[in-house]
């Protein structure tokens, strides 16, 4: 085993870092390096684990267990592309850092924050008249952190009829 106490440049006490590992013969900053490339998967498994609950399962039968977590990451995958395409506001966490102040340093918005916006559109768009899967963007921007006032009446979009079969899809030839 060896152990490798890493720690900023700026601290004059203590280490910021300890990393215990099995590779004798790697650089210590191979090890920072490969430390830091998982802690992206190591942060989606516990997001999937302790926010979405994978962890709390209690499947017996094994074709549940086999499919429990990778649902969950499947999950996890989802609601950040949602976010990522649809629910990112950068005045989130401004918005964020002033309604909880020890937020000051935060940057980017957690897998949690992603999951409330998720949860709030939802919402709003449920009970807006609006197809659940599609709140207009207005709605979806307005509506879904708290403190933000609906938006005015008859402003909101109303739910069109799909087209007919025949317009959707085109006859074979």
């Amino acid at each position: 085993m060896r152990l490798t106490l890493a720690r900023d440049e700026h601290t004059t006490s203590g280490y910021d870092l300890a990393l215990v590992s099995t590779g004798l013969h790697a650089a210590p900053a191979a090890l920072v390096a490969r430390y830091a490339a998982r802690w992206a998967i190591e942060q989606a498994s516990a997001d999937a684990r302790n926010v979405l609950g994978a962890g709390e399962a209690r499947n017996r039968v094994r074709l549940a267990v086999e499919r429990t977590v990778p649902f969950a990451m499947l999950v996890h995958t989802l609601i950040i592309l949602w976010y990522a395409r649809s629910g990112h506001d950068p005045a989130d966490i401004n918005d964020r850092r002033a309604a909880q102040p020890w937020y000051r340093t935060k940057h980017e918005p957690a897998f949690e924050d992603m999951l409330i916006k998720l949860r709030r559109t939802l919402i709003a768009a449920r009970f807006s008249g609006t197809h659940p899967a599609q709140p207009s963007s207005e709605q979806s921007a307005l509506c879904s952190w708290p403190g933000t006032p609906p938006p005015p009446p008859g402003t909101r979009q109303q739910p069109t009829a799909p087209p007919p079969a025949a317009a959707a899809c085109p006859a074979k030839v």
